[in-house]
């Protein structure tokens, strides 16, 4: 659910946090939200054939070396740091 700044009166010299945006509009952070979506499309893969290559993919390791600028998190490390972050909460 999309609100415009001019129904929480929020002029447009006035500025506002995203957490307290979302606080007022009883929305998740946009991190909750790609977090959500992220543990929804682990259920569907856990739920599929060991030799699915979408199950495969949670716990594969890729060997070649990263090209430059691209992440070093692998899914299966972001899953774990999100495991942890639950856990510690």
């Amino acid at each position: 659910m999309k609100t415009s700044t001019s129904e929480q009166n929020v002029r447009w010299l006035d500025t506002i946090s995203n957490s307290l945006l979302c606080e007022r509009t009883n929305q998740l952070s946009p991190e909750e939200e790609t977090r959500k979506g992220h543990w929804k499309w682990i259920r569907y893969t856990l739920r599929k054939l060991q030799n699915c290559i979408k199950r495969q993919a949670l716990t594969w390791n890729p060997e070649e070396k990263r090209k430059r600028g691209r992440p070093k998190n692998i899914l299966g490390r972001k899953i774990e740091a999100d495991m942890k972050r639950m856990n510690n909460k």
